[in-house]
């Protein structure tokens, strides 16, 4: 076993060694460098531009720099940014990082519960209008061009509507003062939010012991009281401004990838609900008298559940290898827009640390 596991870890270290050297080669191939943008301004004198490329080592070989760089990201080391000097790339990837999971878990993880429950019972009560309509709007948002449906996102809520900002992780007029940074705040957003998930996660399944007729009051209160204490908590605490001005800016992209990612959970639940329908523990649950609800949510529904878990769990790399696109139009400062930011100006370091 330990020879299998061996060659396996060889392969992956000679994989990701091959993977490097390609990114590697292919950025550093694009013309110019970070100093030809960093010294655009025509009164500064070749050799100060000379001087910078030998300060950034981009005066050497690529094979030499190539090396160099490989055997200080094996020893932990991915050097610092050119762009954002002296800057880690490290510091980088940790600042920028909890914002795009938290940008894409909170959008994923709410069209999957309320994609699930649509298609549920939009399957169960197949035949009406309602059914009909939501499947033509399902499919609208499944097939849409995401660049322009967040476009179409931000002049309706944000220009016309004026609801929520246009974009960005903040307002800069807001945090002139703060004695604080936006990634302290942020961070204790998102470890605050997730204790209240858990609270109410617990609840819920706790609910699941009480009688059918408590149960939903129970559920209720489940869910109202965390959200009830997490609002409480950040309204009596002295950051309580600065939180709510990060929060108005993450409504609208999570608004808008929760509908983009809504329209698939829906349409597979459906799809799978329809079939499982017509299976014989169905017809066998009916005639032994099992309630309707109990027939279609701990059956049909459970059944059903399985290819649309799968689809999450493959949707979820797709989701954050989009994310160059959705954070560049709302100008979110995740890891997908510090990647193309990072590629345009060629920043070697940032590339390669956050591809590998």
């Amino acid at each position: 076993m330990w020879r299998f596991l061996g060659q396996r870890f060889l392969q992956m270290v000679i994989t990701l060694f091959l993977f490097q050297a390609a990114t590697y080669f292919l950025i550093d191939a694009q013309p110019g460098d970070i100093a030809d943008l960093l010294t655009l301004d025509p009164n500064i004198p070749p050799s100060e531009r000379q001087r910078l490329r030998a300060e950034l080592g981009l005066d050497r070989p690529p094979v030499e720099r190539f090396f160099k760089y490989i055997g200080n990201f094996y020893q932990g080391d991915m050097g610092v940014s050119f762009q954002e000097y002296p800057k880690k790339v490290i510091d980088i990837i940790e600042e920028r990082l909890p914002r795009t999971l938290v940008l894409f878990l909170s959008a994923n993880l709410v069209s999957f519960w309320v994609g699930f429950v649509t298609g549920k019972i939009l399957a169960w009560r197949r035949g009406g209008w309602v059914e009909y309509a939501s499947t033509i709007t399902g499919v609208i948002l499944y097939t849409v061009f995401l660049p322009w449906f967040g476009l179409m996102m931000i002049w309706l809520f944000a220009v016309t509507i004026d609801l929520f900002p246009a974009g960005k992780f903040l307002s800069p007029i807001n945090w002139l003062t703060a004695p604080v940074n936006a990634n302290y705040i942020f961070i204790r957003m998102t470890i605050s939010t997730f204790i209240a998930l858990i609270v109410i996660f617990i609840g819920t399944v706790l609910s699941n012991r009480i009688e059918s007729r408590y149960r939903f009051g129970a559920r209720l209160v489940s869910f109202i009281v965390p959200l009830a204490g997490l609002l409480y908590y950040w309204q009596t605490s002295e950051f309580g401004a600065l939180a709510w001005d990060i929060t108005s800016h993450l409504v609208l992209p999570v608004l808008t990838l929760t509908l983009y990612a809504y329209a698939g959970t829906m349409l597979i639940t459906r799809t799978s609900m329809l079939e499982t329908l017509r299976e014989d523990f169905i017809f066998t649950a009916r005639a032994k008298g099992l309630p309707e609800k109990v027939v279609r949510d701990k059956h049909a529904a459970r059944t059903a559940l399985l290819p649309v878990w799968t689809g999450l769990i493959f949707s979820l790399p797709a989701a954050l290898s989009g994310g160059i696109i959705t954070e560049t139009i709302f100008s979110w400062p995740g890891i997908g827009l510090a990647y193309l930011q990072a590629a345009v100006v060629e920043d070697i370091p940032v590339v390669m640390g956050i591809l590998t």
